[in-house]
């Protein structure tokens, strides 16, 4: 099989991981559309691989978990009986993010449902092997899975923001979001640090999410068709985020904080992933 030149694969990788849409990296690259989905496909797979693998026994002190609304073909107001149970409407991506190394631990595509919290809570606490503080916000579906899946590994707490809209009357009222009016901190289980229950972090990753992937846009028509192609997409940015990209407080990357690796990444590793994925599968 004909495969693009190793620069043609990182340009286009440069322009996916930026929050280019497939068709505007196909315009800018000159690439044809189904080759830059079965790129995505053969890169997206080879790094959600890579990554199971890898963010595997870790020593976290605080890990904050969130969840993002995105939709695939179609919202869920639009689905057919006939539909539901498939990967279809509305999905949630659930996030684990450690506070301390701003790595992105695990992530989890689903509906926003007991089940699928418990799934991901699971993998959570598969991959950390210290005592942990987590954090979530109000919403009383990771309670039950954090103390079944912890025990007595994690203490848990929640933070809930009142959110309204501003006092005054002028223009900036009607077109900037709603702010902050309180926060409201629980303990839920055992006993959290209360200076330390927040999910800051968490949400600005969620913020990174929708600057960095077109799929996560609102109202635009870049939204995913396929949701197995959302899991790649997905993958691409958690891997470039833990891996390559440089962060400003950090003054490192995620994964080096974290001591997964020793160097940061280069968008030519990343093009180059599933080559050694299957060379090693082959060894």
């Amino acid at each position: 099989m004909n495969r693009l030149p190793l620069e043609l694969r990182v340009q286009v990788l440069n322009a996916l991981v930026e929050g280019n849409s497939i068709r505007g990296t196909c315009r800018m690259t000159g690439v044809a559309k189904g080759t830059a989905i079965r790129l995505l496909e053969d890169v997206g797979d080879a790094r959600d691989l890579y990554q199971d693998e890898t963010i595997r026994n870790l020593t976290c002190v605080r890990v904050q978990c969130d969840e993002i609304w995105s939709f695939c073909q179609k919202k869920e107001r639009r689905v057919r009986f006939e539909e539901r149970g498939q990967d279809i409407g509305d999905l949630w991506t659930w996030t684990a993010i450690d506070a301390d190394t701003e790595l992105v631990i695990c992530w989890f595509l689903g509906k926003r449902t007991a089940a699928d919290a418990d799934v991901f809570i699971r993998d959570l606490s598969q991959r950390i092997s210290s005592f942990v503080q987590i954090s979530t916000d109000g919403f009383s579906f990771y309670n039950e899975p954090i103390q079944r899946r912890f025990g007595y590994r994690a203490d848990h707490g929640s933070e809930v923001k009142d959110y309204g809209l501003l006092d005054d009357a002028s223009p900036e009222r009607k077109y900037s979001p709603m702010v902050v009016k309180r926060v409201v901190r629980k303990e839920i289980w055992g006993a959290p640090m209360p200076e330390y229950i927040s999910t800051a972090y968490v949400e600005r990753q969620n913020l990174k999410m929708r600057m960095s992937m077109r799929r996560f846009t609102r109202l635009t028509n870049g939204f995913s068709k396929k949701a197995q192609n959302l899991q790649r997409a997905l993958a691409l940015h958690f891997m470039y985020y833990n891996f390559c990209r440089k962060h400003q407080t950090l003054k490192t990357t995620p994964a080096i904080k974290a001591g997964l690796t020793n160097r940061i990444w280069t968008l030519h590793d990343l093009a180059r992933l599933p080559d050694i994925m299957r060379d090693s599968k082959a060894a």
